[in-house]
């Protein structure tokens, strides 16, 4: 049975970047503690693209990126928020911070930790698919 949905919308601290998705009252977030989740506070709720909209400031996001170069890290060149990104892990998903909804979204999150700082060994957990990539 399909869960309903509804926009949901989200973005920076200084509000120059802001965004839409479609989601459900309640969803999962992941808390990763890879080494950039750990220091920035990133916790995840991951969106299919075509459930993503950003609404404005494609300008203002600068892209930074490590590692296998895989994930998109978009982040406000005005406040250094980063309020979604590409995720190596989902590459046809948009990872949205949890902290980074507005209040009045209405939506909740239930918290699972994820092995982020092992994540060759972890991803299965969350996507199979990105495990043969």
């Amino acid at each position: 049975m399909p869960t309903d949905t509804k926009p949901r919308s989200g973005g920076c601290h200084c509000g120059a970047v802001r965004w839409e998705a479609d989601l459900p009252d309640q969803v999962v977030a992941l808390s990763c503690n890879c080494s950039i989740c750990a220091m920035t506070g990133f916790i995840h709720v991951i969106v299919d693209k075509g459930d993503f909209r950003l609404v404005q400031g494609a300008e203002n996001l600068t892209e930074y990126t490590f590692n296998t170069g895989a994930a998109k890290h978009l982040f406000c060149s005005a406040c250094g928020v980063k309020s979604f990104y590409h995720p190596r892990s989902h590459p046809d998903g948009i990872s949205l911070n949890l902290r980074c909804f507005d209040a009045e979204s209405g939506i909740a999150g239930r918290i699972e930790e994820f092995d982020g700082a092992n994540w060759e060994d972890s991803v299965a957990s969350i996507n199979p698919e990105a495990a043969t990539h």
